[in-house]
């Protein structure tokens, strides 16, 4: 069964850090290209940031270049979003996804709240 497992959200305030874990399961990660999106209250999910899978490329959206690092470890079947110098805005649930050859699974997402 395929399954993707987020931690690592909670309460941080202005200027502080989280990193974020996905853990995946019943498929072989390494083959896949990895995403982080988020969406928070009353908008649309976007993309954050992703890896692919073989190359390890990484792009991000632009609100979080500079602060945000997206990577992964095939041996631990895991990926990960550091984030830094969080931001009010940056506040949302955040849902890891793995993609290709016909599979698209997500998440059930991890609330990152950022509030002084």
């Amino acid at each position: 069964q395929v399954q993707l497992v987020e931690s690592g959200g909670g309460l941080v305030q202005p200027g502080g850090s989280l990193r974020l874990s996905c853990a995946a399961s019943g498929f072989t990660f390494s083959l896949y290209g990895m995403r982080w999106y988020r969406q928070a209250p009353g908008k649309e999910r976007e993309l954050v940031a992703s890896i692919a899978s073989r190359t390890g490329v990484t792009t991000y959206v632009d609100s979080v270049k500079g602060r945000f690092t997206i990577s992964r470890d095939n041996a631990k079947n895991s990926g990960y979003l550091q984030m830094n110098s969080l931001k009010l805005e940056d506040t949302a649930v955040y849902y890891c996804n793995a993609r290709g050859y016909g599979m698209d699974s997500w998440g059930k997402g991890t609330l990152v709240t950022v509030s002084s």
